[in-house]
């Protein structure tokens, strides 16, 4: 029987671009998801054509999905606004009027860590709460998403809040921790300093951790005191192609 498909999300990455068909019911892929490399330069027009490429893949066997871009950097309105990782051509980029008239189908872009944010809130670690929740995803630098009730307050980047004189990510970031060799107890007095820092300002109900050394929280979230509950991530690397896609999916209905 064919996975009930809603559907597609793609993952702008440093490295690479992906894509899946998403099964909403199940919250996972409904197929094996295809990963292009990022081409060189990360332009705007090079990026939306690995995009179609994906988009082309699988039309064929899922028909015309609404689909869901994950974008590193904000995106208001569809247009990117900030490019503090990726190619300043971006800037003032409307990636979704491009992607639609490209590829024909309804387009809805989005902050890379908000997509993490929406997955986990529906389908993984955040499912069911309450409250406010902050998702961080600890990766090159920090990046946050606010879900508060269930409703996402969009494009937050507290990761760049100032902490102790220091632009928080170039601190506490996995990226920081890898560049400057530290070990988990150092680092997690870094964490522990930004931690403490958004509960002060925004007194939270829940933290979800996310990135890739979210498989390792065990080396280092059990060193934090803080009052908020604070958890890994249930979806992984998959979290910013599922939330995505179940963005693109509200929003085409």
């Amino acid at each position: 029987m064919t996975a009930p498909v809603t559907a597609l999300g793609i993952d702008v990455g440093g490295s690479g671009i992906k894509g899946a068909p998403v099964d909403l019911d199940r919250g996972d892929f409904a197929t094996d998801r295809l990963r292009i490399p990022t081409p060189e330069g990360a332009s705007p027009q090079a990026v939306c054509e690995v995009i179609g490429e994906i988009v082309e893949h699988f039309d064929g066997a899922q028909g015309h999905l609404p689909i869901g871009v994950t974008i590193p950097g904000v995106v208001t309105h569809g247009v990117v606004r900030s490019a503090a990782n990726i190619h300043p051509d971006w800037v003032g980029f409307d990636v979704v009027t491009h992607l639609h008239e490209l590829l024909d189908h309804p387009v809805i872009a989005v902050n890379d860590a908000d997509a993490a944010g929406i997955g986990e809130m529906y389908h993984g670690a955040a499912r069911g709460r309450e409250g406010l929740v902050i998702l961080t995803t600890l990766g090159t630098g920090i990046g946050t998403a606010l879900i508060h009730d269930g409703v996402l307050v969009p494009n937050s980047e507290l990761g760049h809040l100032e902490v102790d004189g220091h632009d928080a990510e170039t601190r506490a970031s996995s990226g920081a921790r890898e560049a400057e060799d530290l070990s988990w107890e150092e680092w997690a007095k870094r964490l522990q300093r930004y931690y403490s820092h958004l509960e002060a300002l925004l007194w939270p109900d829940l933290f979800v951790v996310g990135g890739g050394v979210s498989k390792k929280a065990d080396r280092y979230l059990p060193l934090l005191d803080l009052r908020t509950p604070i958890i890994p991530a249930q979806l992984e690397n998959r979290a910013g192609i599922i939330g995505a896609a179940q963005l693109a999916a509200t929003s085409a209905r």
